[in-house]
């Protein structure tokens, strides 16, 4: 481990901890905290801060909020995440795609009020929050598992579309409007004639500075550097006359304290957002935690990331701002400022304070231009055609789902194409928990061994014996399947059977549906003139096949049985005997 690296003995591993320490992770790693650090924490606080202002004007404009909300959210999302987070370089801040997803779908809710729209966001984020504390609560961190990377990758490239078209208009320098991806199109194509010459070279030039500095170089605020020159020219040269619309004057001061003007129940729709906020939320949260953590030789508690998102859009309900997260972008940033422990989100809390407090009035001529250029080099990294490639050499199954994902956002919006990810997903896993793979076994050559047919076409075949192992446990809702892949490799046997085995070594678990279906399978094949034998089933499943009375009807199947052990007794016309096991 390096100097710059806390090392596992000097700040204490969160997976260890128990009690109130667990919960409160400045109690793991503040005894370990080493003075030099703090130069460290304090330099890449800042950075952050640079880096995170800028953005999060963009991003409030996607929400449909005043700039000032964006920033809101950096100032308290951080703060209360460094109490209850478990990452030590996690930024925490808000997101494109959260962003996005609260400002098209508040959009419906709020009815063209303001007031209400930011009520609405405040209540999202405190609903968001309760739900992270009961998912902390009763042990559900597992939940990011239920979308699968493919169908993030999907999501991800549709909602980057979605947010590039949003701020395409500005780009261009005319109005935009529309709901859908598609209408967007359809209405900046009739709108170019018009485009704003001025804004858009203006727009380009910011562009190509961005995109540079993500080159050139990577964790530095450029972003900043291209807001502060964009300010300098608006407000020293004659630009400001050629069609700029700008952010104009914030407001000065940090923000009030104060709960939501609204309750859950007066805003339909409202808990479906949180939800769907929480899962785009965690998933990015944890990922970027994870592939922090690896770097740094240390691991996350991916269920106290909950209650640090929790506190995070707890504190931002209350300050006026909306749902927070970790991103993978800003928290690289802060990483490679030097970031040590999650003091440098405190540091980067306190700068944008002051600069809430002295410096608002600075921003009031920057171009909104210059803001949808800094979304649209941020959301270009979502959409990753690299992993696309490989997930289409990989598995051409994985790749439609992920195309699926990709179409729901576009053509449903972001907040339905999070649902639609999130259905797709668990009709995945209960597709592949409903038909599981049979493989059917032969002998590989010269030995006893037995593997499956058609991943190994050289296998001997037995003579009048049919061989098949379920890879998967065997349960209700996928008996009925393997039984029926049995039965149309019995009816499509070149030659008449004489004996059917059934492989269980691959069947971690049975329920009472599984042994009912063996006890059924018995009898259908006994009335054909075929035997059925089971072999290598685990402890748990010979358990409830002895219960139900399986070993009467096909004889032995105890632990010491093998497939060749059945084999070699048919070909020799005896039965299989074995000693009995003691369980």
């Amino acid at each position: 481990m390096s100097e710059q690296t806390p090392s596992a003995g000097s700040l204490a591993d969160t997976g260890t901890s128990r009690g109130w320490r667990a919960a409160f992770p400045p109690a793991q790693w503040l005894p370990g905290y080493r003075p030099q650090w703090l130069v460290n924490d304090a330099v890449a606080g800042v950075t952050l801060a640079a880096y995170g202002i800028p953005v999060s004007l963009a991003y409030a404009s996607l929400a449909g909020l005043p700039p000032q909300y964006g920033i809101y959210c950096y100032l308290v999302g951080g703060l209360f995440y460094a109490l209850f987070g478990s990452s030590r370089q996690l930024a925490i801040g808000p997101t494109s795609a959260i962003s996005m997803l609260v400002g098209v779908t508040v959009a419906g809710m709020a009815g063209g009020d303001p007031a209400r729209w930011a009520d609405i966001a405040a209540l999202t984020a405190l609903v968001m929050a309760l739900m992270c504390v009961i998912a902390w609560l009763l042990r559900l961190s597992s939940l990011v598992n239920f979308i699968s990377e493919t169908i993030l990758l999907g999501f991800k490239a549709g909602a980057a579309l979605t947010i590039a078209m949003t701020q395409l208009p500005k780009l261009f320098g005319v109005k935009g409007g529309g709901e859908g991806f598609f209408e967007r199109i359809v209405i900046l194509w009739g709108q170019l004639p018009d485009t704003n010459p001025t804004v858009l070279s203006f727009g380009l030039a910011a562009l190509a500075v961005l995109l540079l500095g993500e080159k050139l170089l990577p964790g530095r605020p450029v972003a900043l550097a291209v807001v502060i020159v964009s300010i300098i020219a608006l407000s020293l040269t004659p630009l400001a006359e050629r069609g700029f619309s700008i952010v104009g004057a914030l407001p000065q001061g940090l923000p009030d304290f104060r709960a939501p003007g609204l309750r859950a129940v007066d805003v339909d729709g409202v808990i479906p957002l949180a939800f769907a906020c929480l899962l785009l939320a965690y998933v990015e949260s944890v990922s970027a935690a994870r592939t922090l953590a690896q770097a740094h030789g240390y691991e996350i508690d991916a269920r106290q990331e909950l209650l640090g998102l929790g506190a995070a859009n707890l504190a931002a309900a209350f300050c006026q701002a909306y749902p927070v997260a970790g991103g993978l972008s800003q928290s690289s940033v802060n990483d490679k400022a030097g970031a040590r422990t999650p003091l440098a989100l405190v540091f980067a809390s306190a700068t944008i304070g002051l600069c809430l407090l002295y410096l608002t009035g600075l921003l009031a001529n920057l171009p909104n231009v210059v803001l949808a250029a800094i979304v649209l080099v941020a959301v270009k990294g979502l959409i990753n055609v690299g992993e696309l490639r490989h997930v289409w050499r990989v598995s051409r199954y994985e790749f439609s789902v992920s195309m699926v994902a990709f179409a729901g956002v576009l053509l449903l919006g972001i907040l339905k194409g999070v649902m639609l990810a999130v259905v797709v997903s668990m009709l995945m896993l209960i597709r592949r928990a409903a038909q599981p793979h049979v493989a059917f076994l032969a002998r590989v050559p010269g030995m006893r061994a037995y593997s499956d047919m058609v991943r190994n076409p050289d296998n001997e075949a037995v003579p009048g014996a049919l061989v098949f192992r379920v890879e998967a446990s065997l349960l209700y809702f996928n008996v009925e399947h393997v039984r029926d892949v049995v039965w149309q490799k019995v009816r499509a046997a070149a030659e008449p059977l004489k004996l059917v085995v059934c492989d269980l070594s691959a069947t971690p678990n049975a329920d009472m549906a599984a042994a009912r279906m063996l006890g059924a399978l018995h009898a259908e094949l006994q009335r054909a003139g075929i035997a059925l034998r089971l072999v290598a089933a685990h402890a748990a499943v010979r358990d409830i096949l002895r219960a139900e009375g399986l070993e009467e009807l096909v004889g032995y199947f105890g632990r010491r049985i093998s497939v060749a052990d059945v084999i070699e007794a048919f070909q020799g016309g005896a039965q299989t005997t074995a000693p009995r096991d003691p369980a």
